[in-house]
């Protein structure tokens, strides 16, 4: 693999490896507001974001060894919806800034696997950035976010509110194989 897209994926598992534990702490903290339904979306985006981890992990499959790792991170243990601030800020960061930019890198080397991984996860973090723009208009409000169910396609990380999809809009994922929080 070329090392600029090994580099861009390894920053990209660095980056979702953190927002999976960060938003697992968050999720704590909406439990604790009196947000459950806010909390399973956190759980729920906590284990997309493995998702996205474990498609660049897989797509260095090759690369063994120790290598440092820069990645955005952010910090920060606050009120639900400060939490849910950081949230969408991280989100688009990586659909706007992040992912265009490693996948230029990807698609000049011809990197077909990390294109597929990036790919995913750049539609996924647009979503997750609308889902978590709703649940903090809910917390603003004094509400819960209202959902009939929160669903995880475990191939690529769309979620969905609604359960309407037949079929995954990202992978084409069959409904059937998304878990409900």
């Amino acid at each position: 693999m070329n090392h600029m897209t090994a580099d861009n994926l390894r920053a990209s598992f660095g980056g979702e490896s953190q927002a999976h534990m960060r938003y697992r702490i968050w999720a704590s903290r909406a439990e604790k507001e009196g947000f459950p339904t806010v909390a399973r979306l956190f759980n729920c985006t906590s284990d997309a974001e493995q998702v996205h981890a474990t498609l660049h992990f897989n797509a260095l499959k090759d690369e063994a060894g120790d290598f440092p790792v820069t990645s955005m991170a952010g910090f920060g243990l606050t009120d639900t919806s400060t939490n849910l601030q950081g949230a969408i800020n991280g989100e688009v960061f990586e659909y706007t800034q992040m992912y265009p930019a490693y996948i230029a890198v990807a698609e000049m080397q011809d990197e077909k696997v990390a294109l597929s991984a990036m790919r995913f996860a750049i539609e996924a973090e647009k979503i997750h950035a609308e889902l978590f723009g709703q649940a903090k208009e809910a917390v603003d409000a004094g509400k819960d976010l209202e959902a009939d169910v929160v669903l995880l396609c475990p191939v690529c990380g769309f979620i969905s509110l609604t359960g309407e999809e037949d079929e995954c809009p990202i992978c084409k994922a069959k409904k059937e194989k998304f878990i409900e929080y």
